[in-house]
């Protein structure tokens, strides 16, 4: 803990003593990120404490990613984007619809192509960049998300029309969940997802999942690559 001294206060009438972190269980303890000068596209901004849903319904975003399946959407956060966007044609069922169709096209017309795609809904303030779960699967892999997001990266290249851009973790889904690979089913750490977004040119922001807030033990960074001292640490070093 730092021993300089507070010069100024987070809040009005007394309530930095009200709000003391440790009276609420649901937090992160965010750490500051040092990488030096800024460099232009070189990371992913981590939204710790922020509503995707608010600032979609804001207007932050002209395009967001998440998953979709052909069976039932109704409670993926596409779902909820249609829901809440009144201007949007769009529902749970027709988003579906619309999966599922292109789903049965795919096995009569390419069945042997590289999955997953990526399906594009127009909500007419947004547009969703949907990656379409695997024909037969109940979940993602994370090879799945390295090649969606390498074909999301390309249908965000040179599209300022879809910029600023952000993206669900993926983790934590009660709709389309993300595992390791077909034989380890568990979810892979919230790094890996971050890595692998990065690794296939993704440069938007990230919405961590709401079970993440119950790690106020573990230091947390605003973007990603993380700094250099998290390897250094990890090898034993200081």
């Amino acid at each position: 803990m730092s021993t300089t001294q507070r010069t100024f206060k987070l809040y009005d009438e007394g309530a930095d003593d009200l709000l003391n972190a440790e009276s609420f269980p649901d937090r992160v303890s965010l750490l500051q990120a040092n990488h030096g000068a800024p460099q232009s596209g070189s990371r992913l901004r981590i939204l710790w404490g922020q509503d995707l849903l608010a600032d979609v319904l804001d207007g932050r975003y002209r395009a967001v990613i998440c998953g979709v399946n052909d069976a039932d959407n109704s409670h993926g956060v596409i779902a909820q984007i249609c829901s809440l966007l009144t201007t949007s044609q769009w529902s749970a069922n027709s988003v579906t619809s619309y999966a599922k169709m292109f789903q049965e096209s795919l096995q009569v017309h390419a069945a042997n192509d590289r999955e997953p795609y990526i399906l594009k809904y127009d909500l007419d303030s947004v547009l969703i960049l949907a990656m379409l779960r695997p024909h037969g699967r109940e979940f993602f892999t994370v090879g799945d998300m390295a090649r969606g997001f390498r074909t999301i990266t390309k249908m965000l290249q040179g599209r300022a029309d879809r910029r600023p851009v952000c993206s669900v973790s993926f983790l934590g889904a009660t709709s389309n969940k993300l595992v390791v690979d077909d034989s380890n089913q568990h979810e892979p750490s919230f790094e890996t997802v971050l890595r692998t977004m990065h690794d296939a040119g993704y440069r938007g922001d990230v919405y961590p999942s709401p079970q993440m807030w119950n790690f106020a033990d573990t230091g947390v960074f605003p973007s990603f690559p993380y700094p250099k001292g998290v390897d250094r640490m990890r090898a034993g070093s200081s």
